[in-house]
């Protein structure tokens, strides 16, 4: 992996300012004061919002609290997507702070998944990092580690510790020299426009001969509507970690440097903004 760390500390340390208001029909004691905070882009909303949860506890009844949820704009903020691709995706033309509106009933059970505990975050990132390590390295680096170096990437995102968690994730982000890149790119790409939740397909970082595949290479090939005729007007923007990359950007860098924690590239396709 080649050294370029001021990027992944600047990747990692990606904040987006966010005020929580709670949900006007919610039952309230006395008046909710909006509660501001600054959500990292890597992490998942239900680990870094226990002091928000705390906050409007603190003006409500016990029974009328059930299990906290998040929306954008009427839209339920999924707690398994990365906090930065759901700004990216949902609010990257909305003016900062970020407005999320918390709810504490009417769970709304079609579009979110339950999440009874930090457990369950800890179950979904791990899956997702061995599905990046099956496509990478056909698994053989996590299952070669040790049940404490799974602990310490999760902890290390837990706690908000960039050198505990890449000291074993740069494991993850090696591959045989002689290879150019990773066996396959885990990517996942998102649009607003669609039904689909995202789409996700096998892509090599290198072609047959021997070029690197890019970014473009990439979109063409699995979003051709993403990328704009030569002569065409832009109609959308590909975003990464609030970013739009180069087109010409190598794949197999994007994917050692700007992966989210669970090692995928999770990428944006959103209308670009009319002024």
């Amino acid at each position: 992996m080649t050294d370029d760390k001021d990027v992944l500390r600047d990747v990692w340390f990606g904040r987006i300012p966010t005020c929580f208001t709670l949900y006007q029909d919610e039952i309230t004691e006395r008046e909710a004061e909006p509660y501001y905070l600054l959500l990292p882009r890597v992490s998942y909303l239900t680990l870094v919002t226990d002091k928000v949860k705390k906050h409007f506890q603190k003006v409500m009844r016990q029974e009328d609290i059930s299990e906290i949820w998040f929306e954008y704009e009427g839209t339920p903020l999924k707690w398994h997507y990365p906090i930065g691709l759901l700004f990216d995706l949902l609010a990257s033309s909305s003016a900062l702070p970020w407005n999320i509106t918390v709810h504490f009933k009417s769970f709304p059970e079609k579009d979110l998944l339950h999440c009874p505990s930090k457990d369950a975050i800890e179950a979904h990132f791990m899956s997702c990092v061995k599905e990046a390590d099956a496509l990478k390295h056909k698994s053989q680096v996590i299952n070669e580690m040790q049940k404490k170096d799974h602990k310490q990437l999760w902890m290390g995102l837990q706690n908000d510790r960039f050198d505990q968690f890449w000291a074993i994730n740069r494991k993850l982000m090696e591959y045989p020299a002689e290879e150019n890149g990773f066996r396959y790119i885990p990517f996942r790409i998102y649009q607003t426009t669609t039904e689909r939740p995202f789409i996700q397909k096998l892509f090599r970082p290198v072609a047959a001969d021997g070029q690197l595949h890019t970014l473009g290479d990439l979109l063409k090939d699995v979003c051709p509507s993403a990328v704009a005729p030569e002569d065409g007007e832009k109609k959308n923007q590909v975003m990464i970690h609030g970013i739009e990359p180069m087109l010409e950007t190598p794949l197999q860098w994007l994917s050692e440097h700007l992966s989210y924690p669970d090692n995928f590239l999770h990428i944006s396709i959103i209308p670009q903004p009319t002024d």
